[in-house]
């Protein structure tokens, strides 16, 4: 789960972190009264989507704290933004930051986040502050340093600090404070189930004090139902309707921008589905996972989604019956099929736990579908299907 870069703010402040004294605008109604509490001569209005790249798409500005600041929030309240992590669609600002500006001596990047791999948090520090670190990762591999800390109650030791910060070349109180900020993170981090948390910029202002100039927080959805206060922190006005839908039914769905509908049970299946899809040269509608233990109506509401999504052309059902029977899922198909008008080739590919029953249900449902012997079988016949 994402959350926007004021409420990445408002935790890195509750934990003793240094962030820019700003205002939170949720309608235009507001702008004129709030913007009376700034106190600084020159802010920064900045957009609040859950995407990056907002500065070139024009949703971050540094003006003058006049009338001009006015209009200037007015105009981009409301406004589309169109950035390299939005898609062609872009995303509708709804919401405001205007900060007070800061002089900028220095800018770096540093992030924390979990590393499944060692089980470890790992701290990436870069002197390439301001940039995507993706592209720094591309050009300039020698400029990201990654130190990985063991999960212990104290956090990072002074050794492990001095580490993560060395890149900087910190004078001795910016060491102090990026001590402070490096504890910090890290108890954000395991305190709130986060999965990453990133500074960037994280900036040496001109009085050499340091400070977290912008901040990104995502948080794992899998240990939403023990953070309350995580989850009151959602906005659904930046998530696909779609997704949302799904996690009422507890399904796993990831929208994409593909012709062909997944319909999986298992992660693993599911991404050796897409695989075979785009081998065969064509592109997955989305990542849809319904679970080991799916009942026909949960079936029932992931077809429904499915169907929902005006891209898909032809539908791909590739179910292994362990827990979740074949049966089951062809009755949740049918009740789905029934619903709604379904005027796309359908192929299922089933095996397993009662893969014959439900082969023979589905046959004897009326439907156009067509049976697959296997994975490779099961994309062959969408492709032809839908061409």
């Amino acid at each position: 789960m994402n959350i926007h870069e004021h409420q990445a703010k408002d935790i890195l402040k509750e934990y003793g972190a240094p962030v820019s004294q700003g205002i939170v605008i949720f309608s235009e109604s507001e702008i004129e009264e709030k913007i009376k509490n700034l106190k600084s001569q020159e802010v920064v209005l900045k957009a609040q989507i859950h995407a990056g790249g907002r500065g070139k798409a024009g949703g971050v500005k540094l003006l003058k704290n006049d009338k001009n600041l006015i209009q200037e929030a007015k105009d981009m309240f409301g406004k589309n933004l169109v950035t390299h992590q939005t898609g062609p669609q872009g995303k509708k600002v709804k919401r405001l930051l205007i900060e007070e500006a800061s002089k900028i001596s220095k800018e770096f990047y540093l992030s924390c986040l979990v590393d499944r791999e060692s089980a470890k948090i790992a701290f990436i520090s870069s002197i390439e502050g301001g940039m995507d670190i993706e592209k720094v990762a591309e050009k300039y591999p020698e400029k990201i340093i990654t130190n990985k800390v063991e999960i212990k109650n104290e956090g990072p030791d002074q050794k492990e600090i001095n580490n993560i910060i060395s890149v900087f070349e910190f004078n001795d109180n910016q060491k102090i404070e990026a001590a402070k900020l490096i504890k910090s993170l890290y108890k954000i981090l395991l305190d709130k189930d986060a999965s990453l948390i990133e500074i960037n910029p994280l900036i040496v202002k001109n009085d050499q004090r340091i400070l977290c100039l912008d901040a990104k927080m995502n948080f794992d959805d899998n240990a939403i139902f023990r953070r309350p206060e995580i989850l009151r922190l959602r906005d659904l006005n930046e998530e696909e309707p779609a997704e949302i839908e799904a996690s009422k039914h507890e399904l796993a769905y990831i929208k994409l921008n593909g012709s062909i509908g997944c319909m999986v049970n298992g992660a693993g299946l599911a991404m050796a589905t897409m695989d075979i899809i785009k081998l065969h040269g064509e592109e997955p509608a989305n990542f849809l996972d319904v679970g080991g233990g799916a009942t026909k109506e949960k079936v029932a509401a992931a077809f429904k989604l499915i169907l929902a999504d005006k891209n898909v052309k032809g539908i791909l059902i590739n179910i292994f019956g362990g827990i979740m029977r074949c049966d089951v899922l062809a009755q949740g198909v049918i009740e789905a099929a029934n619903q709604v008008n379904l005027s796309v080739p359908l192929v299922v590919r089933l095996a397993g736990t009662n893969f014959k029953e439900g082969k023979e249900i589905l046959d004897k449902s009326n439907l156009k579908i067509l049976s697959a012997n296997d994975l490779n079988d099961a994309a062959k016949k969408i492709i032809e299907a839908i061409k």
